[in-house]
């Protein structure tokens, strides 16, 4: 158990895949915060989540982060870096690749998408969702949710 998060995330929300998570839903499934526990129990039995190289970096980010911070050792970011990348190379993901034509529609998110302010690395990450044929976004941003809504994407949770 990550958390002592009880909160059902999947009571009003369609869970049906293929679902892409965002590096802030995928370290929620590795590192202990809020929902941590909430969105193992909605993806349990998945066999259609998808993720990318871009959402590992952000979470090799965030663990790195951590272990500046004093709250994660040397050898437990390590330890996690490697059980991420066994976790993909073992089929329990999809793996989205980063192709320019993920780049080009990142890009076009980027240009039409005037009223939220959306980082390079969000642009991308709908891209790949969005390319990859996903029925949703798993991501734990808010502005990133609202984009993927915006261009009709479903958002979870």
């Amino acid at each position: 158990m990550k958390t002592a998060s009880d909160r059902n995330i999947t009571a009003d929300k369609d869970w049906t895949g293929p679902l892409y998570l965002d590096a802030s839903a995928l370290v929620k499934l590795y590192l202990p915060e809020p929902d941590s526990d909430a969105l193992d129990a909605a993806i349990q039995g998945h066999s259609d989540l998808i993720v990318s190289d871009l959402a590992i970096t952000e979470i090799v980010s965030a663990i790195s982060r951590r272990r500046r911070e004093g709250t994660l050792d040397g050898i437990s970011c390590a330890r996690l870096h490697r059980k991420i990348l066994a976790d993909i190379e073992g089929g329990l993901y999809v793996k989205n690749e980063l192709l320019p034509e993920i780049h080009r529609e990142a890009e076009r998110f980027l240009q039409a998408i005037d009223d939220i302010a959306l980082r390079a690395a969000d642009a991308l990450h709908l891209a790949l969702a969005s390319l990859a044929g996903a029925a949703a976004i798993v991501t734990y941003d808010p502005k990133l949710a609202a984009a993927a809504t915006r261009i009709g994407l479903n958002s979870l949770p």
